[in-house]
């Protein structure tokens, strides 16, 4: 009998452990079935969720496949504004931001049809874009990104009352086996995000780093 406290804690323990492995599990199926989402509509604007540009200025492989996805979502007149993100790390030339606008540009994309936002994470990329959407009465947004980033991003933007529709890259280079990781890590910020909020998340990652 002496020991029945500790065998107590041990079973609450074990409950909890048992929770939190649920609830993470569940999290990263729905994270992985809204990366099977695709629907494409007329919405205000487009966000392009912004990730590393690449080499001086020109998006790298991931950046250039959301690019061109949003590129085919405003030459079918799905919307007439293009939201693009990204800020920049010590060292570089140009934020993520003016790497994508620079390629859309070049796409023949008119420059008044680009806003432009920085961010170092995916909340900051919307808390930075925010100002400038609802300036322009935006509240429908298609949210272009990695299909695995797709569940985190739409959350983001939901949080700051805009009305997303999943419209992930289809010629994403990150495929196959290799997007497990991604997936196991969206599945805990998401896990994480929806406790504790994702600005509070995005300020813990920053402080980490």
């Amino acid at each position: 009998m002496i020991f029945w406290p500790l065998k107590l804690a041990l079973k609450i323990l074990s409950a909890i452990i048992s929770v939190v492995v649920l609830y993470y599990g569940i999290t990263v199926f729905q994270v992985w079935n809204t990366s099977r989402l695709y629907s494409p509509h007329h919405a205000d604007a487009l966000v392009v969720m912004g990730t590393a540009s690449g080499y001086n200025g020109t998006p790298g492989p991931v950046l250039k496949a959301r690019l061109d996805e949003a590129l085919v979502l405003f030459q079918t007149g799905q919307t007439k504004v293009l939201v693009v993100t990204g800020g920049k790390l010590k060292g570089d030339l140009y934020t993520e931001a003016q790497a994508s606008a620079s390629y859309l540009e070049g796409k023949g994309v008119p420059t008044a049809d680009i806003l432009q936002a920085g961010g170092a994470d995916s909340y900051q990329n919307i808390a930075y874009a925010a100002p400038a959407m609802r300036a322009r009465h935006i509240r429908t947004v298609l949210c272009v990104t990695d299909p695995f980033h797709e569940d985190r991003s739409m959350a983001i933007l939901s949080t700051f009352n805009f009305t997303p529709t999943p419209t992930p890259t289809q010629t994403s280079p990150i495929k196959g086996t290799a997007t497990i990781k991604y997936f196991a890590r969206e599945g805990l910020a998401v896990s994480l995000g929806r406790i504790i909020g994702y600005g509070n998340l995005s300020a813990l990652t920053t402080w980490f780093h």
